[in-house]
């Protein structure tokens, strides 16, 4: 279904709207977390799955159009701006910025909900990083997605279907710590039949076949009681 395990990040300062968007869709089944301006935004959105932003411009601390360009940086996820800034200029400055929707206030809730389905219907199958061929550290590490091919120093690097699909998720969001019960979900899916611990041994098996040394890995991160992320620039 396409609400199962998805989940909303409402930013927004004004608390009668946020209370009435998280009601709205948590009575559908979405999970949903809320921020009050853009830094806090961004902090959750780096430490959750997000599956699709509902992203208000008129925002303290960061406006929801830095908000915006910092999550596109790094992510795919669909980005509703809702806000009172109205015109058509408005419009084109938010979708140019990366936006894929823009309501303006006030809207009717039955045309919001409308519109994340159909956001998110778009981008089922969008599970690609920014480019299909991608490299790091000068070459050393090469990932091509449209041909599922991998290479380390030149030579070909023979990874499994499941840990290709969770290379893929973690260059998708690069930076983005993903939870093992994450990686799960947006990775493997209705593939994966075990425990949230058959995690730990995907991993390892790629920071073996793609680290120099897999004890201090450059690529793939262990965040301690957290999870894992992409950093291949080595920070």
């Amino acid at each position: 279904m396409l609400r199962s395990s998805k989940t909303i990040l409402v930013v927004d300062d004004e608390p009668k709207i946020v209370e009435v968007l998280c009601a709205l869709f948590e009575s559908q089944g979405f999970t949903v977390f809320s921020a009050e301006n853009g830094p806090r935004a961004l902090e959750i959105f780096d430490r959750e799955n997000i599956s699709l932003v509902l992203l208000d411009l008129m925002l303290p601390g960061l406006s929801g159009e830095e908000v915006c360009t910092a999550i596109r940086r790094k992510s795919r996820v669909p980005v509703i701006m809702l806000t009172a800034k109205s015109g058509e200029d408005a419009m084109v400055e938010g979708l140019r910025l990366g936006a894929d929707d823009y309501l303006t206030k006030p809207f009717s809730l039955k045309e919001l909900s409308a519109r994340v389905e159909a956001v998110l219907r778009r981008s089922e199958s969008d599970l690609v990083p920014l480019t299909v061929r991608s490299s790091w550290r000068d070459g050393d590490l090469v990932v091509d997605f449209n041909r599922g091919e991998v290479c380390k120093n030149g030579t070909a690097v023979a990874l499994t279907p499941s840990e290709l699909k969770i290379l893929a998720a973690l260059i998708t969001y690069p930076g983005k710590v993903f939870s093992r019960e994450a990686l799960i979900r947006v990775a493997l899916d209705d593939d994966f039949d075990g425990f949230d611990r058959a995690i730990d041994s995907h991993v390892k098996n790629i920071r073996k076949k793609l680290e120099d040394d897999p004890k201090n890995p450059v690529y793939v991160l262990t965040v301690a009681g957290l999870g894992y992320k992409f950093a291949g620039d080595g920070r």
